[in-house]
């Protein structure tokens, strides 16, 4: 497991650049919109992990995902929202 705390205007798929190479081998990774970026999906596919990403609706050419996969997301969803819950850490 890797934890990286940033300032709340961090943008998240910076931090998740710096957070990946530190975590075992992936085959796929499922990330929500703020991880949208034609940067970020060259670097996941240069490593040959398959994103699941939705597009932005900003994006000219959406890119698809896989709608099954992208639902297990919500299990982390919840773990995050029980550690909000504890009031001892500050998330955005």
């Amino acid at each position: 497991m890797v934890l990286l705390l940033t300032e709340g205007q961090a943008s998240d798929h910076r931090g998740a650049a710096l957070m990946l190479p530190r975590l075992p081998p992936a085959r796929e990774l499922i990330a929500d919109r703020g991880y949208d970026s034609a940067r970020f999906r060259a670097e996941r596919a240069a490593r040959g992990i398959a994103a699941c990403i939705p597009s932005t609706r900003s994006r000219k050419q959406p890119i698809p995902h896989d709608p099954t996969l992208y639902r297990q997301r919500h299990r982390i969803e919840n773990m995050f929202g029980r550690l909000k819950d504890w009031r001892r850490i500050a998330m955005r």
